[in-house]
């Protein structure tokens, strides 16, 4: 377990290879950013990341604070552990195509949170048997918010990251401003072999594609839209 606290601006890496992890955030808001997905966390929400590789910028702005992110990193075999090598019953092998669940705001949640924080302020109470009961309660908590079927079905495929393709990153931050460096990260590859597996799939290098789909894009808002050069120039660094 964890305890962070940042000052924007600042950039959160994460490769999960081995494991999965929940993250519950205190502050500004910010965006996930995973192969298949973007999605934007506000105060006091929570997310939970299967395997996989993410990112996510807190921007400086007028109002930055000062944010807390609370991580519990769940390994498969801890898991196991403290479920005598089998998982709760409750939990069903489902299909799940997503990396990333968002958890809304909710008072149990924000209990438990504040349950964490005391530990962390004293640490010197804190003992392995109380790191289990606080996983077990972060699991049997989070079946039962309002996104428990969703909650469900994600923790059965913690552990069983999919392969993703180039195609579906690029479908998913074309438009996102992302470096190469990062798109090769979601991608699961290096730089390099980001570039050359690109270069076989789209026949034309990383930065030529990105240049020439923004142009079309940018076309095309200027033809069905009112909105100025600069703004769409804008809307495209989002």
């Amino acid at each position: 377990m964890e305890k962070i606290v940042i000052q924007p601006p600042f950039r959160f890496d994460s490769f999960f290879e081995n494991q999965a992890c929940y993250l519950h955030v205190s502050g500004a808001e910010t965006t996930f950013n995973a192969a298949q997905e973007k999605v934007k966390i506000k105060s006091q929400e929570s997310v939970l990341l299967k395997c996989g590789s993410y990112f996510t910028d807190w921007l400086q702005s007028s109002t930055s604070e000062k944010s807390k992110i609370f991580a519990i990193h769940l390994y498969p075999d801890v898991l196991r552990d403290l479920y005598s090598k089998e998982l709760p019953a409750y939990i069903k092998q489902k299909s799940y195509k997503k990396g990333i669940q968002k958890i809304t705001s909710d008072k149990i949640i924000s209990k438990f949170i504040e349950s964490l924080d005391f530990y962390f302020e004293n640490p010197t109470l804190v003992n392995e048997d109380i790191l289990e009961l606080k996983v077990k309660e972060l699991i049997l908590i989070l079946v039962q918010t309002k996104n428990a079927e969703s909650i469900i079905q994600l923790v059965s495929e913690l552990f069983t990251p999919k392969k993703i393709s180039i195609k579906v990153v690029m479908e998913n931050h074309i438009f996102s401003n992302l470096p190469i460096s990062k798109l090769a990260e979601l991608s699961g590859l290096s730089e390099s072999s980001f570039k050359r597996e690109f270069k076989n799939t789209f026949q034309q290098t990383p930065t030529r594609y990105i240049n020439a789909q923004r142009l079309t894009r940018a076309k095309e808002l200027l033809e069905i839209s009112d909105l100025s050069i600069s703004e769409i120039t804008y809307e495209q660094c989002q």
